[in-house]
């Protein structure tokens, strides 16, 4: 009997809560449904004070409480995890009000809210470019905003996935064994991301692409190719001479030695100066 008494206590409650919601949602004392918004915004009910705000913003706009509405209607999706939407109404606010008080947190919100949906580094980057984008005119348009640390460390980030992504795409080429291709993809990631986690793992690759064109080329070109293969040692050891891959090219640059017709003697000498440097 309690139990019973208890349940129908708690439907009769939220029966009642939704009729009360839907006379704030009908009443035409558009003062009241906005203060009922921010007290449904403070309770952290954010699907009502959605709700609310959707109609506001429209019957506002334009007003000195236009910035206000978008504001809190943008920060209400967001809550409920709705990035794309509520990045669209925060870059309305920027665009619609430059001069509000809240036109710096709405610009830097655009690019959190990219950034909150930017997907899996090995798919499609295109919303992490916009983050990107969007936090880099962030920062121009702020740059002694307290948040620009913040901003730096989130670009980063997403370049760094969008390094990896370009890393994946040309990982692919070689693992396939499309050497020229590879070299060319792999190369355009070095050059786009200097810095990149990856870095020795491309160059790597980058020589091992080289490589085997050489020792598999034609009579005419496999000259000029392990030639280019060398060099492409060289740029390695300078640059990773305790790399774990070093005990590997070390092994290749003697096969290409041998195969542009150096001693041993002059072969070693090379190998020794240069991992040794």
């Amino acid at each position: 009997m309690g139990k019973n008494y208890l349940l129908l206590l708690i439907i009769s409650l939220f029966l009642f809560s939704c009729s009360d919601f839907n006379k704030i949602v009908k009443s035409t004392d558009y003062e009241y449904r906005y203060k009922m918004a921010l007290e449904y915004y403070e309770q952290q009910d954010y699907s009502k004070a959605n709700t609310l705000f959707n109609d506001l913003v429209r019957i506002y706009r334009g007003t000195s409480r236009g910035d206000e509405l978008y504001y809190y209607y943008a920060k209400s999706l967001y809550e409920q995890n709705d990035y794309i939407l509520a990045g669209h109404y925060f870059r309305n606010l920027v665009d619609q009000y430059p001069r509000s008080r809240f036109a710096e947190e709405a610009q830097f919100m655009v690019g959190y809210c990219y950034y909150r949906d930017s997907p899996n580094p090995k798919l499609d980057q295109t919303v992490t470019h916009r983050a990107v984008d969007a936090l880099q005119l962030f920062k121009n348009m702020y740059p002694f905003s307290s948040r620009v640390d913040e901003a730096d460390i989130l670009i980063d980030e997403l370049q760094e996935k969008i390094a990896y992504k370009s890393y994946f795409n040309s990982k692919l080429y070689y693992e396939m064994g499309y050497y020229r291709a590879a070299v060319i993809a792999l190369g355009n990631t070095i050059y786009d991301f200097p810095n990149t986690t990856y870095r020795e793992d491309i160059r790597y690759m980058i020589f091992k692409s080289k490589y085997f064109l050489a020792v598999n080329s034609v009579e005419e070109l496999k000259r000029e190719r392990l030639i280019d293969a060398r060099d492409e040692y060289f740029n390695f050891i300078d640059e990773y001479s305790e790399s774990k891959y070093t005990r590997e090219v070390v092994r290749d640059f003697r096969q290409i030695s041998r195969q542009l017709g150096f001693d041993e003697g002059d072969e070693g000498d090379e190998i020794s100066m240069n991992t040794n440097n």
